[in-house]
C-alpha cells in the first residue's frame, strides 16, 4: 500500500493523472500495466477526461488534468473482470483451506495447539474463550488473519478498542471484563479476510447489509397490534409483484414482462444450481438498475423496466459465461423465497448423480440446536406416539 500511494502521488505530480476510485480496483497491479500499455497505443486523451484549474486565469498558468474513471466503458470492464478474477481467486483459496488438513495453530487465550483443520482452532476460541470471528467458511487466508491478531495481542493491544496497554495481565482483564474479546467490525484491515467483501464490486457486507436495512425501514409499519403470519412469497424479478407459488409469478412474469423462466429452463437445460445463477445473476443487474440485454446502466429501476419491456430486453439473455459464474451462487437478497421454489427434474438429478458434477455448498449449523428444538419432525414423533 505504502509503493501504491508512492505510485499515485508521482502520477499526480510528474504527470498529472488521476484515478478515480483507486480503492475499488480489485487487482491494482494489473490495472496499472493495462493502461500503461494502451497508453503508448493511443493518446491519454483517448482515454481520459481533461481537466482545466485556474482556467479564468492567463494561458501560461493554466494546466490540464487528467481523469481516468469507469465512466469510460473499457475502464469499468476492466475493473468488473479484474474484481471476477480476484473472486475467483478467493474461493479457490477458501476451498483449498476447507479441505487442508495439515492447519496447525496455538489458541490465542490458553495456547492449546490444535491440529487438522482450521475450523478444530476457531471453534475452540469462540467455544472455550467467548471470541467467535465467523464461521470457518467464511473466512479465507486464515493463517494471515490468526497471525495478524496474534501481533495485536502481542503488543499489548486490545483487539476491539485497540488501545495498548502495559501488560498482558491487564490487557486480558480489559478485554475480560469489557467484553472486548473481538475484532473492531470499524476496522478495515479485516475486510480482506472475509469473502462477502469480494462478492459486489465496491461494496463492503456492510454496505449491502445497510441498503437491505433501508428497505426494511422504508416499509416499517408502527401499529403491529393487527399484525398477522402470511405465507412466504416469491418476488418477481422485474419489480414489486409477489406470489405464493412459482407457477403463479411465473404467469405474472410472461405476461407482465414476456419473461418465461420455465421455458428458458427447459431450451437452455438448466439444472438447480444454473437456475440460481441466473436467478441470482438477473437480481443484481435490475439491483444495479442495469439492462443485461444492452448493458446500459438506469437511474431508477423504474425508468431500467420501461426500457427493457420497450426494447423486448427482458427475454434478451447474455451468453452463458456472463451468468453461469460462482459469484452467483449468492444471493443479492437475503431470504430470496424464489430461490426456494425452483427446483429440478428427476431426469436432471439423476444424470448428474452420473456425471457427479453437483456442487454441495455447506448449511450454517451454527444454531443446530435451535433447529433441533423448531424441527417439524418433533411434532410428527409426538403424533405418532399419542396414535400408538
Amino acid at each position: 500500500m505504502d509503493e501504491q500511494d508512492k505510485l499515485l502521488k508521482h502520477m499526480i505530480i510528474e504527470h498529472k493523472m488521476v484515478i478515480a476510485d483507486v480503492k475499488l480496483v480489485a487487482d491494482f497491479q494489473r490495472y496499472i500495466l493495462y493502461w500503461r500499455k494502451r497508453f503508448t497505443e493511443q493518446p491519454i486523451t483517448d482515454f481520459c477526461s481533461v481537466i482545466r484549474i485556474n482556467s479564468t486565469a492567463p494561458l501560461e498558468e493554466q494546466d490540464n488534468y487528467f481523469l481516468l474513471c469507469d465512466v469510460l466503458p473499457e475502464d469499468r470492464l476492466l475493473r468488473e473482470e479484474l474484481q471476477k478474477q480476484r473472486l475467483k481467486e478467493i474461493l479457490e483459496q477458501q476451498q483449498q483451506e476447507r479441505n487442508d488438513n495439515h492447519f496447525h495453530g496455538i489458541c490465542m487465550f490458553c495456547n492449546e495447539e490444535f491440529f487438522g483443520n482450521r475450523s478444530v482452532l476457531l471453534n475452540h476460541m469462540a467455544r472455550e474463550h467467548a471470541f467467535n470471528i465467523g464461521l470457518p467458511d467464511n473466512i479465507v487466508n486464515c493463517n494471515e488473519f490468526l497471525c495478524t491478531l496474534q501481533k495485536k495481542l502481542d503488543n499489548l493491544q486490545c483487539l476491539y478498542c485497540e488501545k495498548t496497554f502495559r501488560d498482558k495481565n491487564t490487557l486480558k482483564d480489559h478485554m475480560r471484563k469489557k467484553q472486548h474479546r473481538r475484532i473492531n467490525p470499524k476496522n478495515r484491515e479485516y475486510d480482506r479476510f472475509y469473502v462477502i467483501n469480494y462478492l459486489e464490486l465496491g461494496k463492503s457486507w456492510e454496505e449491502v447489509q445497510l441498503e437491505d436495512d433501508r428497505e426494511l425501514l422504508d416499509h416499517q409499519e408502527d401499529d403491529w397490534s393487527d399484525w398477522e403470519e402470511h405465507p412466504d412469497s416469491a418476488v418477481c424479478l422485474f419489480c414489486e409483484k409477489q406470489a405464493e407459488t412459482i407457477e403463479k409469478l411465473c404467469v405474472h412474469m410472461e405476461d407482465a414482462h414476456e419473461f418465461d423462466l420455465l421455458k428458458i429452463k427447459s431450451e437452455l437445460g438448466l439444472n438447480f444450481y444454473q437456475q440460481v445463477k441466473l436467478v441470482n445473476f438477473i437480481r443484481r443487474q435490475i439491483h444495479q438498475c442495469r439492462c443485461y440485454g444492452c448493458h446500459v446502466k438506469f437511474k431508477s429501476k423504474a425508468e431500467l423496466r420501461t426500457h427493457m419491456e420497450e426494447a423486448k430486453h427482458t427475454s434478451l439473455l447474455p451468453e452463458r459465461k456472463m451468468w453461469d459464474q460462482p459469484e452467483y451462487y449468492f444471493p443479492t437478497y437475503e431470504n430470496d423465497t424464489l430461490l426456494c421454489t425452483l427446483s429440478d427434474s428427476e431426469s436432471d438429478l439423476t444424470a448428474q448423480e452420473q456425471n457427479g458434477n453437483i456442487t454441495i455448498i455447506s448449511e450454517d449449523i451454527s444454531k443446530l440446536h435451535a433447529l433441533k428444538q423448531s424441527s417439524i419432525l418433533n411434532q410428527l414423533l409426538l403424533h405418532e406416539s399419542l396414535k400408538n
